[in-house]
């Protein structure tokens, strides 16, 4: 059997939605591309609307969607008569029936793109699409690669549990495409996931077996991800969804307004909260107007230098699968506090070591840890020059890039003893 790990892949990789500066997918697309590229592969990126922003080497083809979740005009559709087909038609009907149809209208896309372009690839990648279009691609015999970064059954649960009354509902439908990802991801293999943490919750919430499940880490940017030159007082940086109940904006808030009774601190949140919406609402309720501070959009270059400014960093999520933006805070140098929640213990280290852990949720927990780190000068300098080791040590997006392309070359060899088109249930 020929050897596939040494030699040059041409890789198409596939990504439903890929927003440059924020949520994890933009971000993996693009530094996984270009280090493959770097390691001498092929890589031309299939993706929907958010494009990504991509390196010189690395290819994009376009599939376009009826964009209908983008930041300037979310939820409105457009007028029938510029409707393409019917894959446009079930993407509005599900949106209007409060569902979000973007993981499975872009696999049907890809397999109409894909399906007779064999020959110009080794193997797919799919960036957590998992819709049944993938089925599809992998019935006309591409070996197929699929990550997964962590199981959205978890994101469901958590937004279900703090909902009330028709708005349960409303979320039950908006994450009925979860059923159709666990069906495909028990039909495909090797499945990545960025920790031994969501491995474990994959083969629990989709029932993939853990066989078919590597951990492959998250990397980071240490080209622009570095030790700045001077922190500002007081200052803590949050990287994450304001709105979503899973990020833990709201525990952080009212963190800072315990911290804002005792101490001059600012928080900036990077990320934008819907004007109204339950985190604006509660920005107000805690009186934090002069002290919360909301950016969005940045370039990593200015990311990074906003991370090198803080005196702390904090990661106050209910669950993470990996966490992009704890390793660039650590990456920084930055002292980070972080929940013991999901993965993130894993990413951390040992409590005290790299990084506090705090009970998730708990804001006067979180208030007292990094209210402790700011009082401790000598504390935040030690934390952060052992947060920069770990990262060098064992997040690179090299490192990364190598440990996919030997997965990819087993997916290749399995294509090629199996039948085609066959799935394991």
């Amino acid at each position: 059997m020929p050897r596939h790990d040494d030699r040059p892949l041409r890789i198409a990789l596939l990504s439903y939605r890929s927003k440059p500066h924020c949520g994890g997918q933009g971000v993996y697309v693009r530094h996984l591309s270009r280090e493959l590229v770097g390691l001498g592969h092929r890589v031309r990126v299939f993706s929907g609307q958010p494009y990504p922003e991509l390196d010189p080497g690395v290819e994009l083809e376009k599939v376009p969607s009826l964009d209908l979740y983008n930041d300037a005009h979310p939820f409105q559709a457009p007028p029938v008569r510029q409707w393409r087909d019917w894959i446009d038609a079930l993407e509005v009907g599900t949106m209007w029936t409060a569902g979000f149809p973007e993981p499975l209208t872009f696999s049907l896309r890809a397999l109409r793109a894909l399906r007779g372009r064999r020959t110009e690839f080794d193997v797919l990648h799919d960036n957590q699409t998992l819709g049944y279009g993938l089925l599809g691609l992998q019935a006309h015999g591409f070996p197929l690669v699929t990550t997964i970064h962590h199981p959205i059954t978890v994101d469901r649960r958590i937004e279900i549990d703090q909902a009330d009354g028709w708005q349960r509902i409303s979320k039950r439908r908006w994450y009925g495409f979860v059923g159709m990802q666990g069906r495909v991801a028990r039909r495909v293999r090797p499945i990545l996931v960025p920790s031994r943490s969501s491995a474990e919750d994959v083969a629990r919430e989709f029932g993939v077996r853990p066989a078919d499940i590597d951990v492959v880490p998250l990397g980071v940017d240490n080209r622009v991800f570095r030790p700045g030159p001077a922190r500002i007082p007081g200052r803590i940086v949050c990287v994450a969804s304001a709105d979503s109940p899973l990020k833990g904006v709201a525990t952080l808030l009212r963190a800072v307004a315990k911290l804002g009774t005792e101490r001059d601190v600012s928080l900036t949140v990077v990320s934008r909260p819907t004007p109204g919406g339950p985190t604006d609402r509660l920005v107000d309720e805690l009186s934090l107007r002069d002290r919360v501070t909301f950016v969005s959009g940045l370039p990593d270059a200015e990311l990074a230098r906003l991370l090198g400014t803080a005196e702390v960093a904090v990661v106050p999520s209910l669950y993470e699968g990996f966490s992009l933006p704890a390793v660039e805070a650590m990456a920084c140098g930055t002292p980070l506090v972080a929940s013991r929640a999901g993965a993130l213990p894993e990413v951390v280290g040992a409590d005290g070591d790299a990084g506090r852990l705090v009970t998730p949720g708990d804001p006067e927990e979180l208030a007292a840890t990094v209210g402790a780190l700011l009082d401790d000068p000598a504390e935040r300098a030690r934390m952060g020059e052992a947060a920069w080791r770990r990262v060098q040590e064992r997040f690179t997006w090299r490192a990364v890039a190598s440990a996919t392309a030997r997965c990819y070359a087993a997916a290749i060899e399995a294509a090629q003893t199996r039948p085609s088109g066959l799935g394991r249930r």
